[in-house]
């Protein structure tokens, strides 16, 4: 005789992002948001999220001299995104975004983004990103340059 009773979720399905806090974060960048990140529904449209992150990572890697976006060798290509909502953000509010990295390849990294409402303790969202860093050139993987290395090293 089969048994009735539904099996019950397993403990992956009930398993929904949650906010991140500020110490998750090794550096902070401050964003200001702008009228036109506004979208019909009163609050930054979720494009202008990705945007952020591209904008924390790397102007973060250029002040640090590792990123040379005119001049440089080596150049990371986007391979995978991902974000998470969890309050809305508007203009005028300012954006604190939190950088970490979670993964160190050979030739990637993936980076996690947090953004924060400005003194706010818990992230409005937070998604990541992974870089596959390749010869801008030839547009083949390259192991990652070790001044580069040492930098995202100190995100770890």
């Amino acid at each position: 005789m089969r048994d009735a009773s539904p099996t019950p979720p397993s403990p992956a399905h009930n398993l929904r992002p949650q906010p991140g806090t500020r110490s998750d974060y090794a550096v902070f960048r401050t964003i200001g948001t702008r009228w036109m990140d506004n979208d019909a529904y009163g609050h930054v449209n979720n494009v202008v999220y990705y945007s952020w992150f591209d904008t924390a990572v790397n102007a973060y890697l250029m002040e640090q001299g590792v990123l040379d976006i005119h001049q440089g060798a080596t150049i990371g290509l986007v391979i995978e995104t991902q974000c998470n909502y969890f309050s809305p953000l508007a203009f005028p509010q300012t954006v604190d975004a939190g950088i970490r990295v979670s993964r160190l390849g050979g030739s990637s990294v993936r980076y996690e983004i947090g953004l924060f409402a400005q003194g706010q303790p818990l992230t409005a969202a937070k998604g990541h990103f992974v870089h596959v860093y390749v010869d801008k050139a030839s547009r083949r993987p390259v192991a990652l340059p070790l001044p580069l290395k040492t930098v995202l090293e100190t995100l770890l």
